[in-house]
């Protein structure tokens, strides 16, 4: 399987950080673009440089480069997560405003009818981006904001992040087999 990950500049970059690893784990072609913003971030949150970040995926590339083969439905990808999304990026991808790779392949993703994830991170929300919300579900995206369960007695952070993450995965048909689920009341 072959997935696009992109990792924007919103908090919460141990959600891309901990998706590489999962999707490293399962042997999936992983190609990431990581924007400047999410560079910082991801520093800021977890101490981790861009280079490390970019060491785990197969393929790195710059969130300029709008002339590589994630920008066109002719190279083939399974599907694509941006985790975290951001504001920003996700209404771009709403509006068709591609001006950089991590929104064009987005687009490529969309216009492909291959599976779209977005983590949005933003809280409260105003009624522009839950109409754009909207508008990407029109389109065939799934915005999946990671919003933690607690049926799985979570004990650590990690274990919240980690249910949103397996919950990704279960979306791009890459169960994970240490996934915690429900099991229902016994």
């Amino acid at each position: 399987m072959t997935v696009v990950l992109g990792i924007s500049g919103a908090s919460g970059a141990i959600y891309g950080l901990r998706l590489l690893e999962f999707l490293r784990e399962l042997n999936v072609e992983i190609h990431l673009i990581l924007t400047r913003s999410g560079e910082k971030t991801i520093f800021l949150e977890t101490g981790k440089s861009a280079a490390e970040i970019r060491g785990l995926a197969n393929y790195s590339y710059a969130v300029e480069d709008i002339s590589c083969r994630l920008a066109s439905g002719s190279y083939p990808t399974d599907g694509m997560v941006i985790a975290p999304c951001s504001i920003h990026t996700m209404s771009a991808i709403a509006t068709g405003i591609s001006s950089n790779l991590i929104v064009r392949a987005a687009d490529v993703t969309l216009k492909e009818r291959r599976k779209l994830i977005l983590m949005v991170r933003e809280s409260p929300l105003h009624i522009g981006h839950l109409r754009n919300m909207t508008l990407l579900a029109e389109m065939g995206a799934i915005v999946a904001p990671p919003i933690p369960a607690f049926y799985h007695k979570p004990e650590t952070v990690m274990d919240i992040v980690d249910h949103s993450v397996t919950r990704v995965l279960d979306l791009l048909g890459l169960p994970a087999p240490n996934a915690r689920r429900w099991e229902g009341v016994k």
